[in-house]
């Protein structure tokens, strides 16, 4: 057997700064993820945890926790006193970091709905740890991750609606997302928060920019830029297009449709 990693990797050099990832069908015929690293290749399963292991016959450790709760709770009719040790709280971590590699490949793949599962899986994590870790040294060490990984939700399934060029519903999801990483901030002292708030309000500017010139979103930007920039006489004629756009779709005819779901 074969085993020097160069047979697989030549052709395929590192290069620092850039994820690099693959598909690839595996010898059991399903497919895989391989994300090319500086000493060698991770190799991810698509569904499932990435590394392909069952942890104590369970999908995943969150699973298994999962389930120890919903025992906790039969047995004593509430979650009261059920808490994650420690050793629970570090194997928890190390299983966040697997799916992180692996919806970090799915983004580059494009593969947005991956992405928008594996990160809604890492928040439920972090959430449960928040709630039931016995130490607080714990509970914030999966808080710092928090914003970050509400940042890549957001950006999967924002992507996943431009991918059915349904731009309304990707700026709502941006701005929502923004709001809800903005809250933490106001709840927590530290705050910090800023990366990734402004890599969503780069988001939501490219989003602007895919809409039609007359959307009304993109109007209410163009009005909010000009006024920020002392821009009065562009804010007058964008305020008259607006009140324009406004007024034509107040002359235009209900259809049955709208009047049937108003």
């Amino acid at each position: 057997m074969i085993r020097d990693l160069r047979t697989i990797l030549d052709g395929w050099d590192f290069e620092p700064g850039k994820i690099s990832v693959r598909n690839i069908i595996g010898r059991e015929g399903r497919e895989k993820i391989q994300t090319r690293i500086d000493l060698g290749v991770l190799q991810l399963e698509c569904a499932g945890r990435p590394d392909g292991q069952r942890p104590r016959g369970c999908e995943s450790l969150l699973a298994y926790h999962d389930q120890r709760l919903r025992e906790h709770i039969a047995r004593y009719g509430d979650d009261a006193d059920f808490v994650l040790g420690p050793e629970d709280c570090r194997d928890l971590r190390q299983e966040a970091y697997l799916y992180y590699q692996r919806y970090l490949s799915l983004f580059v793949l494009e593969e947005f709905e991956g992405v928008e599962r594996d990160t809604a899986r890492n928040l439920r994590l972090i959430e449960f740890c928040e709630r039931y870790a016995a130490s607080e040294a714990d509970r914030r060490s999966v808080q710092r991750q928090k914003a970050y990984v509400m940042m890549m939700h957001t950006r999967g399934r924002a992507y996943a609606a431009l991918q059915r060029n349904d731009t309304q519903t990707a700026l709502a999801i941006v701005e929502a997302g923004a709001a809800a990483i903005a809250a933490l901030d106001e709840r927590s002292s530290g705050g910090g928060h800023a990366s990734e708030l402004n890599t969503l309000g780069a988001l939501r500017d490219e989003i602007l920019l895919l809409m039609p010139l007359d959307a009304p979103a993109r109007l209410q930007a163009e009005l909010d830029l000009a006024v920020e920039c002392e821009d009065y006489e562009s804010a007058a004629r964008i305020r008259d297009r607006m009140a324009q756009v406004s007024g034509t779709a107040a002359s235009r005819p209900v259809t049955t449709s709208e009047r049937l779901s108003s």
